[in-house]
């Protein structure tokens, strides 16, 4: 099933499609490792939601929902 990243729970894995946007945002968000393929796991998401904690490729990132909204992801 396709769903963005922001929308996956503390401990989903998700393998990723596609990144949206363009620009700069995009481009930091590949720089961070985050490509067509990769698996993603959510760890966390702050007290409020925002900003959530992720593992990918054997390290973790804090990303805003906003950025975490143009991953799209095939949840396993």
């Amino acid at each position: 099933m396709l769903t963005k990243l922001h929308l996956l729970k503390p401990g989903q894995l998700g393998q990723v499609v596609r990144i949206s946007g363009e620009g700069t945002i995009k481009r930091r968000i590949i720089d961070m490792g985050i490509i067509g393929g990769t698996e993603i796991k959510v760890q966390k998401f702050a007290p409020l939601g925002d900003p959530m904690e992720i593992k990918v490729k054997n390290f973790n990132l804090s990303l805003r929902k906003s950025e975490a909204a143009l991953i799209e992801v095939e949840v396993e």
